[in-house]
């Protein structure tokens, strides 16, 4: 007999009445929701984010890589806006070295299951990207 955590129960409860509200929602996927949130060119994350304010301020690729780094020492709990994060990441100019080096040091700080999961995560959107790109 397997005994589920208060959190697997709510779970479950919290998608039993979402099914309930809207039989669609059983099929719901939000990865595929992600996919509906373009991701914006490096020109415009430096106009909204970095050079509009400041010509010498930080460039969109740097901003990027530390947000990648404030989201892993958060365990990359948020997933959504960590995948997010990733992709302007590459848009802006970031390689899939510079991604992962971002994360990895971010282990000293955060621990080696933040590090972990926070890499799965991105791997899962290169992966993408370059299915995407086939």
């Amino acid at each position: 007999m397997t005994t589920k955590t208060p959190f697997e129960l709510m779970m479950e409860q919290a998608q039993e009445m979402a099914k309930a509200f809207n039989p669609a929602m059983t099929t719901f996927d939000p990865k595929g929701f992600e996919k509906l949130w373009p991701t914006m060119t490096k020109d415009s994350m430096e106009m909204f984010f970095g050079k509009g304010l400041s010509k010498n301020g930080l460039d969109a690729k740097t901003r990027l890589l530390l947000t990648l780094a404030g989201l892993t020492m958060q365990g990359a709990q948020a997933e959504t806006p960590f995948r997010m994060t990733v992709r302007h990441a590459m848009e802006a100019g970031a390689s899939e070295e510079e991604i992962a080096e971002t994360i990895a040091q971010m282990s000293m700080f955060a621990g080696i299951p933040a590090m972990n999961r926070a890499m799965e995560l991105a791997r899962e959107v290169m992966a993408d990207k370059k299915d995407d790109e086939e």
